[in-house]
């Protein structure tokens, strides 16, 4: 008998659901009839939209789209880092006069590799400088060029259109799900049925057959594809999946949320994403250009929603009473589904996993598990090797990625209101502990893959290490918290410790040279929009 899957349904539109069907569309091709059911009176939750460098090569490259096909159809904009504002003195603007030994109480987590020199990354070489004396200056400026442009506005491509550096991007989350529905259903085939489920349909297995339709229709499949969001109605309501609550590592349940228009022309193009430490929480920025996205994320333990939007607007300088009826309002469950695959279900997005987008792993948490998803296709046996492979690396990846998120919190200086000495209360995992002793100890901590700039070249090695070295480091240094001591081995290494300047000198040097070289950022999306 032909055992293969012929048909998908993908319950939910939005940024998953039509994610889902591109890729799985490109991905298989012909040989499967690929429906979407989605309810156009559900609203989006708009939270992500602020990615990671590797959605071109994962994503859109799979899609054989370039990003000046489908940028300008999302307002897309360029990301080189995350800048962290506040983080470790009290208060919730973004007053330059808040230093920390005459620094500015603000540091980046830029994209990219650290060089090494003698097989030892300039992180390292860093950690020696401080502890004997030869430098203050922060991580993130000694050690990544990036931070110059980022400082000075500028694009990350010159005025070639070339990179001259890693980025992601900024877009508005509902425009790129419009432009994935218009490509799926015109170029790949995705069938797109607008209507709402108002049951599943279940065998004797538990294993589920067609979902009954608003409208009296009954599509059936093979596979179902959960991307309901928080609701998670067929993983978690027809097939009673038990969802992890995590609160009790991350303290944040809720957000306030709101698009600003920005006069571009006068304060230019931010190319970085913005993460401002509040009394109880943290606000987003994520520019565009003519507006920017801003949410104040918070745990309702500590702020009243009243009391959030009323913090919120006054960071933006908004009439809280004028915005009262404009906010979106989220409460979003933190944690995963105790297994994202079950039976013949699949949750991808929302209903699988949520953690708080501070380190913007939303979008990626969809497309690493298609990637994954193809990787362990099944037939209709359904082998529980596949679900089980499947369901182990999704269970990596949010684990890992909740750790670093937390860790963030756990370490930031700031004890001024009991939400952030709360945070300090909380237990960390055992694995986010281990790398804190491995910085402590001046160690490199899960060290690149290659030296050559190739980590984005095998996705299987880099989706089992989300994070690298330069990223812990990023955080851990930025927050205040310097090595105990140098790496042991530098101490008998003199020449690899002198030879290693020339490297902090080449990142002045490229810092100077795309200053004076690189386009505005807003030129140069302007540019690309055809604006």
């Amino acid at each position: 008998m032909d055992q293969r899957i012929k048909k998908i349904v993908i319950l939910g539109g939005g940024t998953a659901g039509w994610m889902s069907a591109a890729y799985m569309a490109r991905a298989l091709g012909d040989t499967v009839r690929i429906t979407v059911l989605e309810a156009p009176s559900i609203p989006r939750i708009g939270v992500g939209e602020a990615t990671i460098p590797n959605l071109q090569r994962v994503f859109f490259d799979h899609l054989g789209l370039s990003e000046e096909e489908w940028m300008p159809e999302c307002n897309a904009a360029y990301k080189v880092a995350v800048k962290f504002v506040n983080w470790r003195t009290p208060g919730e603007g973004q007053a330059a006069a808040r230093t920390i030994d005459g620094w500015p109480d603000h540091f980046y987590h830029p994209f990219g590799l650290l060089p090494e020199h003698d097989g030892v990354p300039l992180s390292h070489y860093w950690v020696h400088n401080r502890h004997s004396g030869v430098t203050d200056e922060p991580f993130d400026y000694a050690c990544f060029p990036g931070v110059a442009l980022m400082d000075a506005l500028k694009a990350p491509r010159d005025r070639e259109g070339r990179p001259v550096t890693w980025y992601a991007w900024h877009f508005d989350a509902h425009l790129v799900a419009d432009f994935l529905r218009r490509h799926a259903t015109s170029k790949l085939g995705v069938v797109h049925v607008e209507d709402e489920m108002t049951e599943p349909r279940l065998d004797a297995r538990g294993f589920v057959t067609a979902l009954a339709t608003k409208s009296g229709a009954l599509l059936d499949a093979d596979l179902f594809i959960d991307c309901s969001g928080f609701r998670g109605l067929l993983i978690n309501k027809a097939l009673r999946e038990p969802f992890i609550d995590m609160n009790d590592h991350l303290l944040c349940n809720s957000a306030v949320a709101y698009a600003l228009p920005h006069d571009d022309e006068a304060h230019g193009v931010e190319p970085y994403t913005s993460a401002i430490a509040m009394r109880a929480g943290w606000t987003w920025k994520i520019p565009m250009l003519g507006r920017f996205g801003t949410g104040y994320v918070y745990s309702d333990a500590f702020s009243t929603r009243d009391r959030a939007t009323e913090d919120f607007c006054r960071l933006w300088g908004l009439d809280p009473d004028a915005y009262a009826d404009k906010l979106n309002h989220v409460r979003f469950r933190v944690g995963r589904n105790r297994r994202a695959w079950v039976n013949n279900v699949v949750g991808i997005g929302l209903a699988s996993c949520f953690l708080e987008p501070l380190e913007s792993s939303g979008i990626y948490f969809i497309y690493a598990a298609l990637y994954n998803l193809v990787k362990h296709f099944p037939d209709k046996n359904f082998d529980q090797v596949f679900t089980d492979r499947f369901n182990a690396e999704i269970e990596w990846m949010f684990d890992d990625t909740r750790d670093f998120i937390q860790a963030h919190f756990a370490l930031a200086p700031r004890d001024d209101t009991p939400f952030w000495r709360a945070n300090k209360e909380l237990r960390l995992p055992d694995q986010i502990r281990e790398k804190i002793a491995m910085y402590r100890a001046g160690l490199p901590i899960n060290r690149p893959f290659s030296t050559e700039g190739e980590y984005y070249g095998n996705f299987d090695v880099e989706f089992r290490n989300f994070w690298t070295n330069g990223s812990y480091y990023s955080i851990f240094a930025g927050l205040g918290l310097v090595p105990d001591h140098p790496l042991p081995t530098l101490t008998h290494r003199q020449d690899s410790v002198e030879g290693a300047q020339y490297l902090f000198e080449r990142v002045k040097e490229e810092q100077r040279e795309l200053v004076a070289s690189l386009p505005s950022n807003h030129a140069h999306l302007r540019r690309l929009h055809g604006k």
